[in-house]
């Protein structure tokens, strides 16, 4: 997953990542770790490690990125220090919850029908908006998002986008 962010309205240039996010359910710690190692020492943006604060400290990953099912918050930010920690939300009461725990940013969404989450009805760009405006931390939008659709995440007040099919 890549994050980018809001480049300025009515800019149109190719998404470039800023953050890259290792989100490998299916793997054991030890091939999350040896993929961290090898990902970090190799990458030019910052890289977090999805829902695994013990390897992202192992790992001195830049940070992690929580599921909006996993360990607290507040209880991950004790463990990582000042690294960034961002989690994934799908309602503005769990927006509001992340930033008050300690969240430096959260990923919300889906806002459009996604391939890599079928059946998840998405929230739209309204909500979007809302949770952007309601919040201090920066929101970035996920779920369809695709370069016809960038500037309608930063005029929502999206301070960028996560994607993964984008930059596949």
């Amino acid at each position: 997953m890549a994050i980018v962010p809001n480049a300025g309205a009515g800019l149109r240039a190719a998404p470039r990542a800023t953050i890259l996010q290792l989100r490998a359910p299916h793997l054991t710690s030890a091939q999350v770790e040896a993929e961290a190692t090898i990902l970090i020492g190799a990458s030019p943006v910052p890289v977090l490690i999805s829902s695994r604060v013990d390897l992202a400290v192992a790992c001195d990953a830049a940070g992690v990125h929580l599921p909006e099912r996993d360990v607290a918050t507040g209880d991950a930010r004790k463990l990582i220090g000042k690294r960034l920690l961002g989690r994934s939300v799908h309602s503005l009461d769990g927006a509001a919850a992340a930033e008050n725990e300690g969240a430096d940013y959260v990923i919300y969404g889906p806002v459009w029908s996604s391939a890599s989450h079928p059946g998840v009805t998405p929230v739209g760009i309204d909500a979007l908006a809302q949770v952007a405006r309601s919040v201090r931390i920066p929101v970035l939008a996920v779920g369809g998002v695709t370069p016809d659709r960038v500037a309608e995440c930063h005029l929502a007040g999206a301070a960028g986008f996560a994607a993964i099919r984008m930059f596949l």
